[in-house]
């Protein structure tokens, strides 16, 4: 089996790749199957999804890339750039993972939430495709205890635009 325990900070050059949905790109213990067939598994550090593009390395020292496999979303756009803020705004409220582009939204399929879109006046579509959302402001996911329990008290760490989280 190939075991790959290592996040390498660029992308690089790979010698195999793993096709991966954002649900499982987003765990840290996984067993899989490189595009090859090869037996895989991840054993990572806690941290932010991996990205598509992103290269891991293995113990024997092969690097692994990621790919984003397609997945069935929902295409979000609105007649003003308030309302989409609007729409973001109610996703984000709800938990919502979201990839954001110039003038869309895009979140994996839920009807409810479609529906919800659409008595705001927002137009929704749907299309298979990568899902590469947000990774969030403070950059290793979402981090917070509201009981104040001590293993989540550290100082945040903000996301910087256009640096690898």
């Amino acid at each position: 089996m190939l075991v790959i325990t290592e996040r390498l900070p660029q992308p690089c050059r790979s010698d195999t790749d793993l096709l991966l949905s954002f649900e499982l790109r987003s765990k840290t213990r996984l067993r899989t199957r490189t595009v090859d067939g090869e037996e895989a598994g991840l054993f990572l550090t806690a941290g932010a999804p991996l990205a598509h593009g992103q290269c891991l390395r293995a113990e024997d020292g092969r690097v692994v890339r990621i790919l984003a496999a397609d997945e069935a979303l929902l295409h979000v756009r609105c007649a003003s750039p308030e309302a989409l803020c609007r729409a973001a705004y109610h996703l984000g409220n709800r938990h919502v993972h979201l990839q954001v582009g110039d003038g869309w939204l895009r979140l994996l399929d839920d009807y409810v939430l479609e529906q919800m879109l659409q008595q705001m006046g927002a137009e929704v579509s749907r299309l298979f495709a990568p899902f590469n959302p947000e990774s969030g402001a403070y950059g290793s996911g979402h981090h917070h205890s509201h009981g104040k329990e001590a293993a989540f008290q550290y100082a945040p760490k903000l996301h910087l635009f256009g640096q690898p989280a």
